[in-house]
């Protein structure tokens, strides 16, 4: 079995930045404008999603209106407090903000995750259909290659990436140090789990809403054999033809 994640970011025909991505627990979508060097609107759609929390993330990615554009994607956690953010479409945000920055008109990236054997994989992440990184970790650790050998996932590594990296390949870094963390959700049963853990490391698992954030059993799916198959239906939006998500906070 095979841990998935898409992103796609496309400019829009007026300019606005669109990204979406899909993975086997998650499928959001954020949209930003810009002028004059700064994020004048952003908008977020959670399409498929873990918890009944989810989609009232959307109204925080305003506090990143009037931020600076910057080719940094993870600069949006200096504009807003990660914490009370969904973590995946902060993400969004920040890749769409860095290629309105840098004047990106469409890129993607495909990562793929195997089940891991005594604690090991080998995490790989393609950008525009080819290899762009390649590691193999042991447990939170990686493992191969240099420069990364002995780097935490869980500890400073984005911090590290940003100050050790060229910019691209740091944002590469970051995402694929994502989807490597998040893929050991298929090691659980997760609609096991009646709501979201109380952990206040996002918007779902605040204390003030953790326990009234249910679990969307069967929202879990396998992409092992479905690659083409993520982020299929968002092309209609991409290319603007599909009526905005309407979201609701329950």
């Amino acid at each position: 079995m095979l841990f998935r994640r898409r992103i796609e970011i496309h400019q829009h025909s007026d300019g606005e930045m669109r990204a979406a991505l899909e993975d086997d627990f998650h499928h959001f979508r954020v949209s930003i404008r810009h002028a004059q060097g700064l994020v004048t609107d952003v908008r977020g759609y959670a399409v498929r999603f873990p918890y009944t929390a989810c989609p009232g993330a959307a109204a925080p990615l305003q506090s990143l209106i009037g931020m600076p554009l910057s080719e940094v994607a993870h600069s949006v956690t200096r504009a807003t407090d990660a914490r009370h953010q969904c973590t995946h479409m902060l993400d969004l945000a920040g890749l769409a903000v860095a290629a309105a920055a840098g004047k990106l008109t469409q890129r993607v990236y495909d990562v793929t995750v195997p089940m891991r054997v005594a604690g090991v994989t080998t995490s790989t992440l393609l950008r525009d259909g080819k290899i762009f990184l390649q590691w193999t970790t042991t447990d939170t650790f990686i493992q191969d290659p240099e420069p990364y050998r002995g780097i935490d996932l869980n500890h400073g590594m984005a911090g590290w990436a940003i100050a050790n990296l060229p910019t691209e390949e740091a944002q590469a870094a970051l995402i694929l140090r994502r989807c490597t963390t998040i893929s050991r959700g298929r090691e659980y049963d997760l609609d096991e789990m009646p709501h979201a853990r109380v952990t206040g490391l996002c918007y779902a698992q605040q204390p003030v809403r953790a326990q009234q954030a249910m679990r969307m059993k069967g929202s879990t799916e396998d992409f092992t054999e479905r690659a083409s198959q993520l982020c299929a239906s968002d092309q209609d939006w991409f290319a603007g033809n599909e009526p905005e998500i309407i979201q609701t906070q329950r």
